[in-house]
């Protein structure tokens, strides 16, 4: 104010001042006395209501119907308060830093929601999808409640049914049964007459005896004691007669005729012959609906179980990655991915990306370190000092790599001895680009085989340089493939390139493969041809582009080659039980048991790759098992014959 005051409106009461040499310390009844001498009513600060009224005119002028209205609403308080700052020039540099510093927190928190925006559409994208799979899932299931539903009912209306068919059958033997009780006692009632009826003929029979007597008394005037012992005789005879009656029909009384005895008893026996059957389908029927409960609660069980998981997997999955963002980067475009791509899994399609993201930086790498001349060092690296990077393509890194081959074998052929592959590789290097640059092409031809491990070629000749298997698994498995082409060449009695995706040519040139190997290899050779197609071109399947990469098909027949050997050798393992140590004569008989067709010449040459030695000494040695294992595990180790176990797979 005019007077030197602080205008502290409205913070405590209207009208309020704070006068300039304001002691904050002083005590609490002497600053109750100045404030009452200071407390005077004035107006509201002529600068406060300007701004207030430019603060007004500016937020009613602003569009607040605007996306950004909130950034819009905030200039007008940004302008005050700048205004504030030029007004107190005393506390303009800590007011500055405390604007600063909202203003800095202000685009920190503008930047990470802008960040957080495609996150956002991202997590909303995830949980449709989420929530359209729950709901596929959930309508799956309600579809297969209602069709076991609809089950049960049908069900229990056939059990309703075979209970009202119990009841009548049930119904139908009381009638039967009080039908033969009635039976029973109308021939009780005849067997009474019957015995009233031979009463009264006897009694008739005796009266007309006596009469005759009488009559041919008085007629013939016979002797009246030999009629008199007569008639004794005769009621003698009649007593007896009497008594065997009386006994017959005491026996006999209660028997029925045995024509209705036997219908009777059949009716009986095909009646319960019928329940027998009616009984055994319900039970049949029950534990059949028992078994469906049992099924429908399992079901329901695995649905939760199944539900849980969905829930979890949706939780803590991360959505798959999209390989087809990699031709943008990838030199060739998507041609090239694609072909790179082809048939390969996301573990592969990593290894590929590595390969060409290091192949990328190694052509901006001008010299590698060189790794000294100690004895561990390989003869083909010795080398003190920088050795120039020569920045060979893929492509002639494998025509290099091969030629190296194709040269070694030409010797070898020559000579009739073999030689070491380093030692060879690096003599071929010097004889063919001098003794000074053979060390830069060795050390570049060696970091492309280091990185490029996707790649038969160069993965192969690196194993075989560096002794992780043997040379004569490389020449196996390129024999392999040779002769399944020629095998395939002879089928083909038309020499028209073709076979039909039927043909048996594999099975006969892998008579040992199970069903499900041929299988792959034909699926592998299929995998470019239409759903209409049968022709095979076999030349083609044998074809690799200009890196070297091989088709499907040879991909997959040395897949299957090492997957075999491994199982091979597993059985050998298993038949050597827990054997730690393992004498030749032990490993003979385990090869033996697995492969009893193998042959001796065979035997001794994997003898002698388990044991490191020539064929008379492997008999005085003994080896870990799992030394020899990996030992023949590096080497061209084949079954001969097929399992005695499986006979012929």
């Amino acid at each position: 104010s005019a007077r030197g005051h602080w205008s502290t409106w409205p913070a405590s009461a209207s009208g309020q001042t704070v006068p300039k040499n304001h002691k904050p310390c002083c005590a609490p009844e002497e600053r109750q006395a100045s404030n009452k001498q200071a407390l005077l009513t004035i107006p509201k600060p002529r600068y406060l209501e300007q701004l207030e009224s430019y603060l007004r005119k500016e937020l009613q002028s602003l569009d607040l119907t605007k996306k950004n209205s909130q950034e819009l609403k905030l200039q007008p308080y940004r302008e005050i308060f700048e205004f504030l700052i030029d007004g107190f020039k005393t506390y303009k540099p800590l007011l500055s830093a405390i604007k600063n510093e909202y203003e800095v927190t202000l685009a920190h928190q503008k930047k990470t929601i802008c960040a957080l925006e495609p996150l956002k559409a991202m997590v909303t994208t995830a949980s449709e999808e989420h929530t359209r799979q729950m709901l596929a899932l959930q309508e799956k299931e309600n579809h297969e409640i209602n069709m076991l539903k609809q089950e049960k009912q049908q069900l229990l209306k056939f059990i309703d049914n075979m209970k009202e068919e119990k009841i009548s059958l049930q119904t139908q033997v009381e009638h039967l049964q009080t039908s033969v009780a009635e039976e029973y006692a109308r021939y009780l009632d005849e067997h009474g007459a019957r015995k009233l009826l031979l009463a009264k003929l006897n009694d008739m029979r005796n009266e007309r005896l006596e009469t005759a007597h009488r009559h041919v008394q008085d007629v013939k005037g016979e002797d009246v004691v030999k009629l008199t012992l007569a008639l004794k005789m005769a009621r003698q005879d009649l007593s007896t007669a009497q008594l065997k009656l009386n006994t017959m029909l005491a026996d006999y009384g209660d028997v029925v005729p045995r024509r209705d005895f036997e219908s009777l008893e059949k009716k009986y026996s095909e009646v319960l012959q019928e329940t027998k059957t009616l009984q055994k389908d319900f039970d049949q029927l029950h534990k059949e609906y028992e078994t469906l409960l049992e099924i429908h609660r399992e079901t329901a069980a695995e649905r939760d179980s199944f539900c849980t998981q969905l829930q979890r997997v949706q939780h803590n999955c991360t959505p798959r990655p999209d390989w087809a963002k990699c031709s943008e980067v990838i030199p060739g475009g998507a041609d090239r991915w694609g072909c790179l791509a082809a048939g390969k899994t996301s573990d592969q399609l990593v290894d590929v990306l590595l390969e060409e993201i290091g192949t990328g930086v190694l052509r901006e790498i001008s010299a590698f370190p060189g790794w000294g001349k100690g004895d561990v060092v390989p003869v083909y690296l010795r080398h003190e000092g920088e050795v120039k990077n020569k920045k060979l393509t893929k492509k002639d890194v494998v025509n290099i790599l091969k030629d190296v081959w194709k040269a070694k074998i030409a010797l070898e052929q020559q000579t009739g001895k073999r030689s070491s592959l380093p030692e060879f590789f690096l003599s071929y290097l010097q004889k063919k680009y001098g003794d000074a640059a053979a060390m830069e092409w060795s050390y570049t031809l060696c970091e492309h085989m280091r990185l490029c491990r996707s790649n038969h070629v160069l993965s192969s000749f690196r194993d075989v340089l560096t002794g992780k298997v043997a040379e004569e698994q490389y020449h196996g498995q390129n024999e392999l493939v040779s002769n399944l082409r020629k095998e395939l060449a002879a089928c083909d009695s038309s020499n028209s390139g073709s076979l039909t995706s039927d043909h048996t040519a594999v099975r006969e040139a892998f008579p040992l493969k199970r069903e499900e190997s041929i299988q792959e290899l034909l699926a592998a050779s299929r995998y470019k041809l239409d759903s209409t197609e049968d022709l095979i071109d076999y030349a083609s399947l044998f074809k690799e582009d200009e890196e070297g990469n091989a088709e499907p098909f040879v991909a997959k027949l040395r897949s299957q080659y090492v997957r075999e050997k491994q199982e091979y050798l597993g059985q050998v393992k298993n038949e050597l039980g827990d054997l730690t140590e393992v004498r030749a004569d032990d490993l003979k008989t385990a090869f033996c048991t697995i492969d009893p067709a193998i042959d001796d010449r065979t035997l001794d040459t994997y003898i002698s790759l388990a044991y490191q030695a020539p064929r008379e000494q492997p008999d005085r040695e003994v080896v870990p098992v799992e030394t020899a294992l990996e030992r023949l595990l590096a080497g061209d180790v084949r079954r001969v014959g097929p399992s005695p176990r499986a006979g012929s797979t």
